[in-house]
């Protein structure tokens, strides 16, 4: 189980880098910087705070940084749709990340559920 951790640590760190690609591939513009500056620290902050989340004090805890987690995953999705949708940049890497970032807000939303179903059934015992 801890190996699996490490390999959604790994891939949640291999999406910040990524990301942090696209930030570099947007123009000077002050709207694109914005995007860029909001993206560089939502793609970020989901890696850091799931490395938190391996030492969680507590179950609670433990759900809340997930919950945290997902919440950076989804500003950030939101940020890469903009970009798309503006269109900032058309680049194959920024369709990668929206699949990515998709795919990690599915792990993200399950292990939440998956992490509360366990929670209550350790209060029911």
């Amino acid at each position: 189980m801890q190996k699996l951790r490490f390999d959604l640590e790994d891939r949640l760190i291999r999406f910040a880098c990524l990301s942090l690609e696209i930030c570099d591939l947007l123009p000077l513009t002050k709207a694109a910087q914005n995007l860029s500056y909001q993206l560089s620290k939502s793609a970020t902050a989901s890696a850091l705070i799931y490395g938190e989340a391996q030492a969680a004090e507590s179950n609670a805890d433990f759900i809340h940084k997930l919950k945290m987690t997902l919440k950076e995953l989804r500003e950030t999705r939101v940020n890469l749709r903009i970009i798309k949708e503006k269109p900032i940049i058309k680049n194959e890497l920024l369709e990668k990340s929206i699949i990515e970032v998709n795919e990690l807000m599915a792990i993200f939303i399950k292990s939440v559920q998956t992490s509360k179903a366990k929670q209550a059934q350790f209060k029911s015992e």
